[in-house]
Protein backbone atom coordinates (compact mmCIF):
# COMPACT_ATOMS: atom_id res chain seq x y z
CA UNK A 1 0.00 0.00 0.00
CA UNK A 2 1.53 3.13 -1.07
CA UNK A 3 1.98 6.75 1.38
CA UNK A 4 -1.13 8.15 0.13
CA UNK A 5 -3.33 5.32 0.97
CA UNK A 6 -2.07 4.53 3.77
CA UNK A 7 -2.34 8.49 4.94
CA UNK A 8 -6.20 7.95 4.03
CA UNK A 9 -6.93 4.85 6.18
CA UNK A 10 -4.72 5.77 9.08
CA UNK A 11 -6.18 9.15 9.17
CA UNK A 12 -2.82 10.87 9.02
CA UNK A 13 -1.04 12.97 6.73
CA UNK A 14 1.82 11.84 4.42
CA UNK A 15 4.00 14.10 5.94
CA UNK A 16 4.04 12.67 9.48
CA UNK A 17 4.54 9.21 7.72
CA UNK A 18 7.58 10.23 6.58
CA UNK A 19 8.56 11.88 9.40
CA UNK A 20 8.24 8.74 11.50
CA UNK A 21 10.20 6.93 8.48
CA UNK A 22 12.99 9.28 9.20
CA UNK A 23 13.01 8.79 13.49
CA UNK A 24 12.65 4.81 12.54
CA UNK A 25 9.54 4.42 13.87
CA UNK A 26 7.92 3.18 10.92
CA UNK A 27 10.25 2.03 7.73
CA UNK A 28 8.09 0.34 4.95
CA UNK A 29 9.34 -2.53 4.28
CA UNK A 30 9.05 -2.56 0.25
CA UNK A 31 9.68 -0.18 -2.65
CA UNK A 32 7.85 -0.04 -5.57
CA UNK A 33 9.51 -0.12 -8.99
CA UNK A 34 9.46 3.09 -9.15
CA UNK A 35 10.94 3.93 -5.77
CA UNK A 36 7.79 4.62 -3.88
CA UNK A 37 7.54 3.48 0.17
CA UNK A 38 5.32 0.61 0.01
CA UNK A 39 3.46 -0.26 3.49
CA UNK A 40 2.48 -4.00 4.72
CA UNK A 41 0.11 -4.96 6.76
CA UNK A 42 2.40 -5.18 9.61
CA UNK A 43 3.66 -1.33 8.91
CA UNK A 44 -0.13 -0.30 9.06
CA UNK A 45 -0.88 -2.47 12.51
CA UNK A 46 2.41 -0.54 14.22
CA UNK A 47 1.48 3.06 12.83
CA UNK A 48 -1.77 2.26 14.77
CA UNK A 49 -0.19 0.91 17.70
CA UNK A 50 1.79 4.58 17.53
CA UNK A 51 -1.21 6.36 17.45
CA UNK A 52 -2.66 4.85 20.39
CA UNK A 53 -0.33 5.74 22.06
CA UNK A 54 0.55 9.07 21.05
CA UNK A 55 -3.45 9.57 22.14
CA UNK A 56 -1.88 8.70 25.73
CA UNK A 57 0.20 11.64 25.97
CA UNK A 58 3.34 9.89 25.09
CA UNK A 59 6.22 11.57 23.44
CA UNK A 60 7.38 9.85 19.69
CA UNK A 61 10.99 9.03 21.30
CA UNK A 62 8.49 7.09 24.77
CA UNK A 63 6.84 5.34 22.00
CA UNK A 64 9.88 4.18 19.93
CA UNK A 65 10.97 2.67 23.07
CA UNK A 66 7.91 1.15 24.17
CA UNK A 67 7.41 -0.42 20.31
CA UNK A 68 10.87 -1.68 20.49
CA UNK A 69 11.57 -2.88 24.26
CA UNK A 70 11.33 -6.53 24.50
CA UNK A 71 10.47 -5.91 28.41
CA UNK A 72 7.78 -3.69 28.13
CA UNK A 73 5.11 -3.56 30.64
CA UNK A 74 2.04 -1.90 29.64
CA UNK A 75 0.60 -2.09 33.37
CA UNK A 76 4.07 0.38 34.09
CA UNK A 77 3.22 2.74 31.42
CA UNK A 78 -0.32 3.52 32.10
CA UNK A 79 0.99 3.96 36.41
CA UNK A 80 3.34 6.01 35.22
CA UNK A 81 0.54 8.00 33.17
CA UNK A 82 -1.82 8.31 35.74
CA UNK A 83 0.83 9.59 37.84
CA UNK A 84 2.10 12.19 35.50
CA UNK A 85 -1.31 13.34 34.50
CA UNK A 86 -2.68 13.58 38.13
CA UNK A 87 0.89 15.99 38.29
CA UNK A 88 0.07 17.93 35.55
CA UNK A 89 -3.74 18.22 36.37
CA UNK A 90 -2.34 19.29 39.97
CA UNK A 91 -0.98 21.74 39.08
CA UNK A 92 -3.15 23.39 36.29
CA UNK A 93 -5.77 23.30 39.30
CA UNK A 94 -3.14 25.01 41.20
CA UNK A 95 -2.54 28.01 38.33
CA UNK A 96 -6.48 28.31 37.72
CA UNK A 97 -7.39 28.56 41.34
CA UNK A 98 -4.61 31.33 41.63
CA UNK A 99 -6.20 33.19 38.68
CA UNK A 100 -9.43 32.97 39.95
CA UNK A 101 -8.05 34.96 43.23
CA UNK A 102 -6.76 37.10 41.48
CA UNK A 103 -9.13 37.92 39.74
CA UNK A 104 -11.78 38.11 42.59
CA UNK A 105 -9.04 41.11 44.16
CA UNK A 106 -10.22 43.19 41.34
CA UNK A 107 -7.17 44.76 40.72
CA UNK A 108 -7.71 48.20 38.56
CA UNK A 109 -3.85 47.52 36.84
CA UNK A 110 -0.52 45.64 36.41
CA UNK A 111 0.41 46.64 39.34
CA UNK A 112 -2.48 45.91 41.24
CA UNK A 113 -1.90 42.04 40.06
CA UNK A 114 1.42 42.24 40.86
CA UNK A 115 0.98 43.16 44.65
CA UNK A 116 -2.20 40.35 44.63
CA UNK A 117 0.07 37.63 43.20
CA UNK A 118 2.87 38.37 45.68
CA UNK A 119 0.44 38.32 48.57
CA UNK A 120 -0.98 35.32 47.26
CA UNK A 121 3.07 34.20 47.49
CA UNK A 122 3.35 35.21 51.06
CA UNK A 123 0.62 33.01 52.04
CA UNK A 124 2.19 30.20 50.58
CA UNK A 125 5.36 31.27 51.79
CA UNK A 126 7.85 28.36 53.85
CA UNK A 127 8.20 31.40 56.22
CA UNK A 128 6.54 31.92 58.85
CA UNK A 129 7.12 35.64 58.89
CA UNK A 130 6.35 36.20 55.15
CA UNK A 131 3.16 34.31 55.97
CA UNK A 132 2.37 36.76 58.45
CA UNK A 133 2.97 39.68 56.73
CA UNK A 134 1.25 38.79 54.00
CA UNK A 135 -1.96 38.04 56.01
CA UNK A 136 -1.50 41.39 57.57
CA UNK A 137 -1.00 43.56 55.10
CA UNK A 138 -4.00 41.88 53.29
CA UNK A 139 -6.29 44.05 55.30
CA UNK A 140 -3.70 46.86 55.55
CA UNK A 141 -2.76 47.27 52.01
CA UNK A 142 -3.86 44.88 49.17
CA UNK A 143 -7.23 42.88 49.20
CA UNK A 144 -6.79 39.41 48.87
CA UNK A 145 -9.94 36.66 48.09
CA UNK A 146 -11.23 35.54 51.56
CA UNK A 147 -11.02 32.09 49.96
CA UNK A 148 -7.19 32.28 49.94
CA UNK A 149 -7.82 33.55 53.36
CA UNK A 150 -9.63 30.85 54.93
CA UNK A 151 -7.40 28.46 52.88
CA UNK A 152 -4.15 29.47 54.91
CA UNK A 153 -5.80 29.63 58.06
CA UNK A 154 -7.37 26.51 57.81
CA UNK A 155 -3.84 24.97 56.56
CA UNK A 156 -1.49 27.22 59.27
CA UNK A 157 0.55 25.35 61.78
CA UNK A 158 2.27 28.26 63.62
CA UNK A 159 0.47 30.31 66.28
CA UNK A 160 1.62 33.02 65.72
CA UNK A 161 1.00 33.24 62.33
CA UNK A 162 -2.61 31.81 62.59
CA UNK A 163 -3.68 34.34 65.24
CA UNK A 164 -2.53 36.57 62.12
CA UNK A 165 -4.73 35.22 59.92
CA UNK A 166 -7.74 34.82 62.36
CA UNK A 167 -7.38 38.98 62.67
CA UNK A 168 -7.83 38.95 59.14
CA UNK A 169 -10.73 36.99 58.36
CA UNK A 170 -12.29 39.15 61.16
CA UNK A 171 -11.93 41.82 59.37
CA UNK A 172 -12.74 40.23 55.73
CA UNK A 173 -16.98 40.83 56.13
CA UNK A 174 -18.84 37.85 56.59
CA UNK A 175 -17.79 36.44 53.21
CA UNK A 176 -15.39 33.82 55.19
CA UNK A 177 -18.30 32.00 57.26
CA UNK A 178 -19.40 29.79 54.76
CA UNK A 179 -16.09 28.11 54.10
CA UNK A 180 -15.46 28.06 57.90
CA UNK A 181 -18.32 26.59 58.20
CA UNK A 182 -17.28 23.37 55.85
CA UNK A 183 -14.10 23.66 57.36
CA UNK A 184 -16.31 22.46 60.66
CA UNK A 185 -16.99 19.36 58.68
CA UNK A 186 -13.11 18.43 57.87
CA UNK A 187 -11.73 15.06 58.07
CA UNK A 188 -8.91 16.79 60.00
CA UNK A 189 -9.02 17.29 63.45
CA UNK A 190 -6.84 19.98 62.88
CA UNK A 191 -8.65 21.67 60.40
CA UNK A 192 -11.72 21.49 62.48
CA UNK A 193 -10.14 23.54 65.76
CA UNK A 194 -9.18 25.98 63.58
CA UNK A 195 -11.94 26.32 61.38
CA UNK A 196 -14.10 27.04 64.36
CA UNK A 197 -11.30 29.01 66.54
CA UNK A 198 -11.77 31.43 63.22
CA UNK A 199 -15.54 31.30 63.40
CA UNK A 200 -14.81 32.65 67.31
CA UNK A 201 -12.92 35.64 66.19
CA UNK A 202 -16.01 36.56 63.80
CA UNK A 203 -18.77 39.18 65.76
CA UNK A 204 -21.44 38.54 63.73
CA UNK A 205 -24.96 37.13 64.36
CA UNK A 206 -24.17 34.54 61.89
CA UNK A 207 -20.65 33.50 62.94
CA UNK A 208 -22.52 33.44 66.73
CA UNK A 209 -25.36 30.78 64.90
CA UNK A 210 -22.24 28.58 63.80
CA UNK A 211 -20.94 28.30 66.81
CA UNK A 212 -24.12 27.58 68.47
CA UNK A 213 -24.62 24.52 66.00
CA UNK A 214 -21.01 23.73 66.94
CA UNK A 215 -22.15 23.08 70.54
CA UNK A 216 -23.07 19.62 68.90
CA UNK A 217 -20.36 18.99 66.34
CA UNK A 218 -18.59 15.29 67.27
CA UNK A 219 -15.22 16.95 68.12
CA UNK A 220 -15.77 17.53 71.31
CA UNK A 221 -12.29 20.07 70.59
CA UNK A 222 -14.56 21.94 68.64
CA UNK A 223 -17.27 21.66 71.02
CA UNK A 224 -15.26 22.88 73.80
CA UNK A 225 -13.93 25.80 71.57
CA UNK A 226 -17.49 27.22 70.58
CA UNK A 227 -18.69 26.83 74.24
CA UNK A 228 -15.73 29.42 75.56
CA UNK A 229 -16.54 31.83 72.64
CA UNK A 230 -20.56 31.49 73.36
CA UNK A 231 -19.40 32.11 77.03
CA UNK A 232 -17.81 35.51 76.64
CA UNK A 233 -20.98 36.26 74.19
CA UNK A 234 -23.31 35.43 76.38
CA UNK A 235 -25.16 32.97 74.88
CA UNK A 236 -26.72 30.49 77.73
CA UNK A 237 -26.29 27.67 75.43
CA UNK A 238 -23.09 27.37 76.35
CA UNK A 239 -23.16 26.58 80.29
CA UNK A 240 -23.51 22.58 79.82
CA UNK A 241 -20.62 22.13 78.00
CA UNK A 242 -18.46 24.63 79.84
CA UNK A 243 -19.59 22.82 83.55
CA UNK A 244 -18.15 19.52 81.79
CA UNK A 245 -14.86 21.07 80.70
CA UNK A 246 -14.48 22.51 84.79
CA UNK A 247 -15.23 18.56 85.65
CA UNK A 248 -12.92 17.17 82.82
CA UNK A 249 -10.09 19.92 83.83
CA UNK A 250 -10.24 20.97 79.91
CA UNK A 251 -9.45 24.71 79.90
CA UNK A 252 -11.31 24.85 82.98
CA UNK A 253 -9.83 28.49 83.98
CA UNK A 254 -11.04 30.00 80.85
CA UNK A 255 -14.39 28.06 81.19
CA UNK A 256 -14.92 29.28 85.10
CA UNK A 257 -14.15 32.65 83.77
CA UNK A 258 -16.77 32.41 80.82
CA UNK A 259 -19.39 31.19 83.61
CA UNK A 260 -18.67 33.79 85.71
CA UNK A 261 -19.30 36.35 82.89
CA UNK A 262 -22.47 34.74 82.10
CA UNK A 263 -23.62 34.62 85.70
CA UNK A 264 -23.60 38.65 85.51
CA UNK A 265 -26.92 38.55 83.73
CA UNK A 266 -28.70 37.71 86.96
CA UNK A 267 -31.58 34.72 85.36
CA UNK A 268 -28.78 32.70 84.22
CA UNK A 269 -26.77 32.77 87.85
CA UNK A 270 -28.76 30.45 89.40
CA UNK A 271 -28.94 28.14 86.73
CA UNK A 272 -25.34 28.11 86.35
CA UNK A 273 -25.18 27.48 89.95
CA UNK A 274 -27.55 24.90 89.72
CA UNK A 275 -25.83 22.64 87.50
CA UNK A 276 -22.26 23.15 88.88
CA UNK A 277 -24.68 21.86 92.09
CA UNK A 278 -25.46 19.17 90.52
CA UNK A 279 -22.42 18.33 89.41
CA UNK A 280 -21.09 17.99 92.58
CA UNK A 281 -24.08 15.68 93.70
CA UNK A 282 -22.62 13.00 91.81
CA UNK A 283 -20.62 10.90 94.30
CA UNK A 284 -18.20 9.17 91.71
CA UNK A 285 -16.36 12.70 91.17
CA UNK A 286 -12.80 12.87 91.94
CA UNK A 287 -11.96 15.53 94.95
CA UNK A 288 -9.92 17.27 92.13
CA UNK A 289 -13.12 17.47 90.24
CA UNK A 290 -15.32 19.00 93.43
CA UNK A 291 -12.30 21.40 94.32
CA UNK A 292 -12.77 23.02 90.54
CA UNK A 293 -16.45 23.29 90.92
CA UNK A 294 -16.20 24.68 94.20
CA UNK A 295 -13.97 27.44 93.25
CA UNK A 296 -16.47 28.02 90.14
CA UNK A 297 -18.96 28.80 92.47
CA UNK A 298 -17.17 31.30 94.20
CA UNK A 299 -17.67 33.76 90.91
CA UNK A 300 -21.14 32.69 90.04
CA UNK A 301 -23.38 35.28 92.37
CA UNK A 302 -26.89 34.62 94.23
CA UNK A 303 -28.58 32.59 96.73
CA UNK A 304 -28.10 29.10 95.24
CA UNK A 305 -24.78 29.28 94.76
CA UNK A 306 -24.28 30.61 98.35
CA UNK A 307 -26.06 27.45 99.76
CA UNK A 308 -23.99 25.55 97.91
CA UNK A 309 -20.95 26.74 99.41
CA UNK A 310 -22.19 26.56 102.73
CA UNK A 311 -23.19 22.83 102.20
CA UNK A 312 -19.64 22.36 100.62
CA UNK A 313 -17.68 24.71 104.02
CA UNK A 314 -18.60 20.93 105.49
CA UNK A 315 -17.63 18.85 102.92
CA UNK A 316 -15.65 15.51 103.66
CA UNK A 317 -12.54 16.62 101.71
CA UNK A 318 -10.63 18.68 104.16
CA UNK A 319 -9.83 21.00 100.22
CA UNK A 320 -13.18 21.69 99.12
CA UNK A 321 -14.67 22.20 102.94
CA UNK A 322 -12.14 25.09 103.48
CA UNK A 323 -12.25 26.78 99.92
CA UNK A 324 -15.94 26.86 100.38
CA UNK A 325 -15.37 28.12 103.69
CA UNK A 326 -13.05 30.88 102.87
CA UNK A 327 -15.31 31.60 99.72
CA UNK A 328 -18.38 31.91 101.92
CA UNK A 329 -16.36 34.32 104.42
CA UNK A 330 -15.41 36.76 101.49
CA UNK A 331 -19.02 36.65 100.47
CA UNK A 332 -20.29 37.83 104.07
CA UNK A 333 -17.63 40.01 104.13
CA UNK A 334 -18.94 41.82 101.41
Amino acid sequence: MLIGEVARRCGISARMLRHYDSLGLVRPTGRTDGGYREYSSEDIRRIFHIESLRSLGLSLREVGCALDDPGFKPSELVDDLIRQTRERVAAEMELLTRLRRIGAAGPADWEGVLQVVALLQGLGSESAGKRQRAALSSVQEVPVPVEALVEAALSEPDPIVAGALRWALAHSGDGALPLLAEGLGSPVADVRKRAVQSIAEIAHDEATALLQDALANPDIVVRRCAALALGARGVADAVPTLIDMIVEEANDADAADALSTLASRPPLADQIATGLVGCLAHGTLEPSARLRLTQALADIPGATASRALSDLSHDEDRAVALTAAYVLGIRDAR
